[in-house]
């Protein structure tokens, strides 16, 4: 069941061009934006949401999740990633379609909560069509827009050091013709698809021509694993003779949609090869952190012409969907790294939060902040509901150092609000609870 479209948020301050606009009518129609407008200036429609005192922005755009690792949050904490890989991939191989369901539709309606519109999910490959088939159900029902790539590999090895776990896979042909079962089940929703690609290591240069030139074909994105740590170039060199951004260019699997994941060991000549080929870049800082990999050199990416988004990562790794955690971190980190207090400020961290890899993942364009004839993917905030967030001296700099979860009223995805204050409007959190376990005493 769908909630009626709203028509009108009334006088609400707004995030455009840069700069808020206070007292502001925005007024939408089919799913999308008609006017932004000073409060009043044109008639209200019936279906009204009450913006006084609230701020307006795009939603943000989570680059890469697994929803899976809803079911899997604080496994293997301490571990450095080839063992948490191995700890998860015991659990992934005994996903059930039921689980994938449970888990990701509570990771998308975890991430509408903290405003999050879009997501990016990068699936792990598993063997059962109807795993896959579960998890876009679970997107469906959420009413989230998202990119659903679907997970191939074709280079076997249980170690993960040159390969993929052999229980998880399946041939790529059959992967791939899954994929395109997909793309014809989720054609009329807010989903598209896509596909993943766990890292370099995981297919063979036949399999890249094989991924390469169906995603080709059928205008897809690609997601990629890419140099999280020193395991890819160290495995490639040793296999290949090559690094692994060399390799990849070497198989012709370096183009602009594809999405490179992590990046943290990309050095000067990675990202210029990389930019090169206009591949796009997800920086997932709190998964980074959590795994002990390091840093991915986002201001140097940037400089270099790279498009960088953030990422939240699966909730195994971060251990949450909150894109407002992320955006802070996402600064912070990289302003420890530099030791300078003056970088990525809210400015450029909401421009990689609601648009920093859209173009390569093949999705709409928003680089000036609320605008007619966008999409209706909205976030109404409220600072009052949480006083740790006042005084709001700047309502970027709020948002940016101290708004979370709590300050979400209202969020919206193409016109339909799916969360109000905490609570996604189709699915209750006490059905999502029970999915993942819990029931009341």
């Amino acid at each position: 069941m769908t909630t009626p479209d709203i028509d009108t948020i009334t006088d609400v301050t707004v995030y455009s061009e840069g700069r808020w606009h206070p007292g502001t009518d925005v007024h939408l129609a089919d799913g999308r934006i008609s006017a932004v407008v000073p409060a009043g200036h044109l008639p209200h429609g019936r279906r009204v949401l009450d913006g006084s005192r609230g701020h307006l922005t795009p939603g943000l755009v989570n680059t890469h999740t697994h929803l899976f690792q809803a079911g899997l949050r604080g496994i293997g904490e301490g571990l450095p990633l080839l063992a948490w890989l191995s700890a998860v991939g015991e659990e992934a191989a005994l996903l059930t379609p039921e689980r994938a369901y449970a888990t990701a539709a509570a990771a998308a309606c975890e991430a509408l909560r903290s405003g999050t519109t879009t997501l990016v999910e990068h699936m792990w490959p598993h063997p059962s069509p109807a795993v896959h088939d579960a998890i876009l159900r679970a997107l469906r029902d959420s009413g989230i827009r998202a990119v659903l790539c679907r997970g191939v590999a074709d280079r076997a090895d249980r170690g993960r050091k040159w390969g993929f776990d052999p229980r998880l896979m399946q041939p790529l042909k059959e992967a791939l013709a899954h994929t395109d079962e997909l793309i014809a089940a989720a054609r009329g929703s807010r989903v598209e698809v896509g596909v993943a690609v766990p890292n370099p290591r995981c297919l063979t240069p036949e399999g890249m021509t094989a991924v390469r030139a169906y995603a080709d074909e059928r205008g897809l994105p690609v997601s990629l694993h890419l140099l999280e740590t020193t395991t890819d170039d160290a495995m490639c060199r040793e296999h290949t003779g090559a690094g692994a951004v060399a390799y990849l260019e070497r198989a012709g699997f370096l183009w602009d949609r594809l999405l490179a994941v992590h990046c943290v060991e990309l050095d000067a000549a990675g990202r210029a090869t990389l930019a090169r080929h206009g591949v796009g870049v997800s920086y997932n800082p709190l998964s980074n952190m959590r795994l002990g990999s390091g840093i991915a050199p986002v201001p140097d990416m940037l400089a270099d012409g790279l498009r960088v988004g953030l990422g939240v990562d699966g909730a195994a790794s971060n251990d949450t969907q909150d894109m407002l955690e992320a955006l802070r971190i996402g600064a912070y980190l990289q302003r420890a790294a530099h030791r300078t207090a003056d970088l990525l400020g809210f400015p450029e961290m909401f421009a990689l939060a609601t648009n920093g890899a859209n173009r390569v993942l093949g999705l709409e364009e928003r680089p000036a902040g609320v605008r007619p004839g966008m999409q209706a993917d909205l976030v109404l905030h409220r600072f009052e509901r949480d006083y740790a967030c006042l005084p709001v001296h700047d309502p970027g700099a709020t948002l940016l150092t101290c708004a979370s979860s709590r300050t979400v009223a209202a969020v919206v995805v193409g016109g339909e609000v799916l969360v109000r204050y905490g609570e996604h409007v189709r699915l209750p959190s006490a059905e999502l609870a029970a999915g993942l376990g819990f029931t009341a005493a």
